[in-house]
């Protein structure tokens, strides 16, 4: 279950969830950063320009994010997205300034069904959401 909230967590950037779920995704997420965050600027760094020695620590920390997260989410237009890239890339380049605390958790209040208590976790400097409407048109404007 972690496994598939973590790669939704990657994929899109924020994920509304229970409480109890959401603050046991952040240590998960957290981890997966700081071990992509470890490699510096090798882990943004074209293939083709690492050293052999390089290239082995970078297929290690790949090899232990794929260990957690599957290697392909879909994202919201559909299209398939490296996950593992995703966080050796973007994420851990976004987040290579900040000593920790990549994710934040914002509660909502109680489900409806189940009054189960749902909170927002999201990457901290993630990307503002566009409204379903704003995207539809914008789409369409195109």
């Amino acid at each position: 279950m972690f496994r598939n909230l973590a790669a939704n967590l990657v994929t899109h950037e924020r994920i509304i969830t229970t409480d109890a779920k959401a603050k046991e995704l952040r240590r998960v997420a957290e981890r997966l950063i700081t071990k992509a965050k470890r490699l510096g600027a090798l882990g943004y760094t074209p293939n083709d320009h690492l050293s052999a020695a390089d290239k082995a620590k970078r297929l290690h920390v790949a090899r232990l994010l794929g260990g957690f997260l599957p290697r392909w989410g879909v994202e919201r237009n559909g299209e398939k997205r490296d996950l593992i890239e995703k966080v050796l890339i973007d994420l851990s380049k976004r987040m290579s300034e900040r000593p920790g605390g990549y994710t934040r958790i914002t509660k909502l209040g109680p489900r409806r069904g189940d009054n189960a208590s749902m909170s927002i976790i999201e990457f901290v400097d993630a990307p503002p959401v566009q409204p379903v409407e704003a995207r539809d048109e914008s789409a369409t404007a195109e």
